[in-house]
């Protein structure tokens, strides 16, 4: 058993031993209530022991990075984030997955630009070198032909 963590199960014995005693106690007294007290009693007890909150088993090995462990109800956080020094290094490092995500959606946007672009140039490129006046574009009925000559072989 670990020397640091031995005192503090040492003291939760003692604060359940304790706890047992003065239950103890506090029952001997109950044959001697009314029925309607004890009842009370009963559903208080049963109130309280659902509200107890059982301490979670602490670990004792801390990473050296982390000078504190802060704890409340079931989450946890690491404490003294500029304790140790070098928090330029950490704001750097923890800056490059957001670079790398901004030069990703550069590239991504560069690539869709070019596509986008030559899909226009084609388009352009088929129109003047077709056969029809520039006023046949302007007919509603253009559209149905585009349609069904681009779903014959």
């Amino acid at each position: 058993m670990n020397r640091t963590t031995e005192p503090s199960m040492q003291a939760s014995e003692a604060v359940d031993a304790y706890a047992r005693r003065l239950t103890a106690r506090l029952t001997h007294g109950n044959t001697e209530l009314p029925h309607d007290i004890t009842e009370r009693l009963r559903a208080a007890r049963m109130q309280a022991l659902a509200a107890r909150k059982r301490p979670m088993p602490q670990s004792t090995a801390q990473t050296e990075a982390a000078s504190q462990v802060l704890v409340s109800g079931s989450s946890a956080s690491l404490g003294g984030w500029g304790r140790e020094g070098g928090t330029w290094w950490r704001a750097l490092m923890s800056a490059v997955p957001l670079a790398a995500l901004l030069i990703g959606l550069f590239f991504v946007n560069m690539v869709q630009d070019e596509t986008v672009a030559s899909e226009i140039a084609e388009v352009d490129a088929a129109l003047l070198t077709g056969d029809l006046p520039p006023s046949a574009y302007a007919d509603p009925g253009f559209v149905q032909f585009l349609k069904s000559s681009n779903q014959t072989p």
